[in-house]
């Protein structure tokens, strides 16, 4: 049995709800063919996707997996606000680095969200790559994601490359579907991580998927989730050695998942600071100082390099991007300590 609820103030980025019972007799197909079935006006593939977005829930928990048995109980589907047919073209600066006839690469601020989605419609670096390389981008990504190889966080800045070309999205989407592509990020630390250890350096692994307690954020799962590996390296501990107070961590990607360093840093007792999903309790009063005085405001991670192999040419790539003004600004605080 179903029903709708129309979204409401207290519904953030939610379109309506639908709730469905499902009964004893009903359950046990494949959930995402089960939950089409009882409505019509959905397809298996919307379920699906709204399945992978962490959207659908049973008695409070995220359905974990499309292809799982369908179990009786309360069913609540969240279907979010639909988006404009194609993102507008916005005359916003863009931060170039390097640009060729086949790909392009921007140095993202922090605050811009990488592609349109319910809440961030404009001033997405789609809608700026739109304005400045017109009908160029490539169309693989899809109308919402013209060019669309890879993302960083909204709130993350650094390091984005865009494809123009058919071509050059296809081979981009190799090298990051084989790992073969050079990312680094450095993030300022509450604390700095404990290595298995003890030491400056290690290795995070650890499956990521939607966390069971808040949709919106990401967790270590022990089913489910996505194969994740981080490798860090401590490049400098502020404050006491036996206890530092804060670090600046240099984080290299095997693997590239949602929220995959801010949750890994977070699972080793270091998570970035000013991260208000992954925080998880206040640093130490110099240290909020800090912070307060960068006027830092977001999760202190950038993306600082990003390495390839050029998709057409072959050219060996690589491009840095220094830390942008409020994490400059922090670490310096830092220093200090």
């Amino acid at each position: 049995m179903a029903s709708e609820i129309p979204s409401g103030d207290d519904e953030e980025e939610v379109f309506g709800l639908r709730l469905l019972t499902l009964t004893p007799q009903e359950a046990g197909g494949r959930i995402d063919k089960t939950l089409a079935d009882l409505l019509p006006e959905m397809s298996r593939a919307r379920v699906q996707a709204l399945i992978s977005q962490g959207r659908v829930s049973r008695g409070g928990a995220p359905v974990p997996d499309a292809s799982g048995k369908a179990l009786a109980g309360e069913y609540r589907l969240e279907i979010p606000a639909p988006l404009a047919a194609e993102p507008a073209a916005e005359a916003i600066p863009l931060g170039v680095i390097y640009e060729d006839e086949h790909l392009i690469v921007v140095d993202k601020p922090a605050g811009m969200a990488v592609h349109p989605a319910p809440g961030s419609e404009s001033g997405t670096l789609v809608n700026a790559l739109l304005h400045h390389c017109g009908d160029s981008l490539s169309g693989i990504g899809g109308v919402a994601r013209p060019g669309i190889v890879h993302r960083i966080d909204k709130d993350t800045s650094g390091i984005v490359v865009a494809a123009k070309t058919d071509a050059a999205h296809q081979g981009l989407s190799a090298l990051f579907a084989a790992h073969d592509i050079e990312r680094v990020y450095v993030a300022l630390t509450r604390g700095a991580p404990r290595g298995a250890k003890g030491g400056p350096q290690g290795t995070i692994e650890g499956a990521i998927g939607r966390s069971s307690a808040d949709r919106k954020k990401m967790a270590l799962v022990k089913s489910g989730g996505r194969h994740a590996v981080t490798h860090y390296a401590v490049e400098r501990a502020y404050g006491p050695k036996d206890r530092p107070l804060a670090a600046r961590v240099a984080c290299t990607l095997e693997t590239g998942r949602t929220h995959q360093i801010r949750v890994h840093l977070a699972s080793v007792g270091a998570p970035c600071l000013g991260d208000p999903a992954y925080g998880s309790g206040p640093p130490a009063q110099a240290v909020r100082a800090a912070v307060a005085q960068a006027g830092l405001t977001r999760q202190a991670l950038h993306a600082a390099v990003l390495g390839f192999r050029h998709p057409v040419t072959g050219q060996a790539m690589r491009f840095e991007s220094p830390l942008p003004p409020d994490m400059a600004a922090l670490q310096g605080l830092l220093e200090n300590l």
